[in-house]
């Protein structure tokens, strides 16, 4: 059994590789004694989380090797690795969703993929959120949904690596014998 402590530093650690991915490079000034303070208060969304916690969780990034301090004057650069860009772009596809208008706009988005044998694990994991998201399985690399998903599938295709021509978006406005797809997503 895991100890809770470490939990929480994993979960705060995820909390800070979003933010420092989001931030890109962030400059912490030693004449600001309340920035690392401020900083916490932000990421944790003002939750109390204590000085010491925050600071051991950047310390616990660095030694996994997911985050770099350099210094630069009297300023210390924190800027995440490779591999903490990696992990911190995982994260962020694992938040992903995709928001239900309250009104339908009554076109149905058809993602097709064609992705190769080669990128099994890209395919999965395409796929794997496809289903996530709630699309519904049409036919073998076919998958339907009723929604604006246009900007989620093409983070999650870049994030992926895969290309415009092995998966498509397709908008469509009349789809035959719709009924069964209307009556599954109560549109």
């Amino acid at each position: 059994m895991r100890p809770i402590r470490k939990l929480k530093t994993k979960y705060y650690a995820k909390e800070i590789l979003k933010y420092l991915l989001l931030a890109g490079m962030i400059y912490i000034a030693f004449s600001s004694p309340y920035f690392t303070f401020s900083l916490s208060r932000t990421i944790f969304k003002n939750k109390k989380v204590f000085r010491k916690k925050f600071t051991n969780t950047f310390w616990y990034l660095k030694k996994k090797g997911l985050l770099q301090f350099k210094k630069q004057g009297h300023d210390v650069c924190i800027a995440l690795t490779k591999e903490g860009k990696k992990r911190a772009g995982k994260y962020q596809i694992d938040d992903l969703y995709i928001e239900r208008p309250k009104k339908w706009d009554k076109k149905w988005r058809i993602v097709i993929f064609d992705i190769p044998n080669s990128s099994a694990v890209v395919r999965n994991v395409f796929r794997r959120k496809l289903k996530e998201f709630g699309f519904y399985f049409f036919q073998k690399s076919v998958w339907i949904y009723p929604f604006k998903c246009q900007e989620e599938i093409n983070f999650l295709r870049e994030f992926l690596g895969a290309s415009k021509r092995q998966i498509q978006i397709l908008e469509v406005s009349q789809l035959e014998d719709d009924h069964f797809l209307r009556k599954t997503f109560k549109v």
